[in-house]
């Protein structure tokens, strides 16, 4: 599978059938990810992650960027938060835990000197995979080209090939951004409730443990 910039796929894999993908550069398509939904349940109940937000000065420091960045990405479209846009001066952004993450490699990316309109590919790539996918995908780029990988052959056969020079494990900063949060506030979605060092995979954790 090939996917391109508008969204659509097409063409030959990299690797037949194993990947790994190259996302092809071009303007994003206009299709959004839609704001995740929020489970009815009580009041008191712990947040599960998608309950929770996160104000942009919080994301500023989970994600390693300046508010300046912070403001300026939102505002061109590059990386919106999807749980609450601001209106006016009266209302905050607030970022998901997902968000946070697609902020950080960004900047890895903008470090590196990788295309801008290959981070946007990339950027609406990640916001389309399920969460559960991000904590095993590495993207590699060449700085023409960004290409997801998920399993280390992958990665090796990009490298072989000289495709790969740079390589992001998106698992490691999924971590990175869990710690930071750990240790900043979130807010609770249907209340407005500050949750002092509240780690958005917490609750998943808990979940896991029950069912085991």
């Amino acid at each position: 599978m090939r996917i391109t910039g508008d969204g659509t796929t097409g063409g030959t894999p990299v690797r037949s059938g194993t990947g790994p993908y190259p996302l092809h550069g071009g303007a994003v398509g206009s299709a959004r990810r839609q704001p995740e939904s929020t489970p009815v349940g009580p009041v008191d109940a712990d947040p599960a992650p998608e309950q929770v937000g996160y104000r942009g000065p919080t994301a500023c420091a989970a994600a390693g960027i300046t508010y300046r960045q912070l403001d300026y990405w939102a505002r061109t479209g590059l990386v919106e938060p999807s749980v609450r846009a601001a209106y006016g001066s009266g209302t905050q952004r607030l970022y998901s835990f997902r968000d946070v993450v697609v902020l950080k490699i960004v900047k890895r990316f903008l470090d590196t000197g990788v295309a801008l309109q290959n981070i946007r590919t990339a950027v609406q790539h990640l916001h389309d995979r399920d969460l559960a996918d991000l904590e095993r995908m590495t993207l590699m780029s060449d700085g023409a080209t960004v290409y997801e990988c998920t399993s280390p052959d992958q990665v090796v056969s990009l490298l072989q090939g000289g495709q790969g020079v740079f390589g992001i494990a998106v698992g490691v900063v999924w971590r990175d951004v869990q710690s930071a949060l750990s240790q900043l506030h979130g807010e609770r979605v249907d209340t407005g409730e500050t949750l002092v060092g509240h780690n958005p995979t917490d609750e998943l954790a808990a979940r896991r443990n029950r069912a085991g």
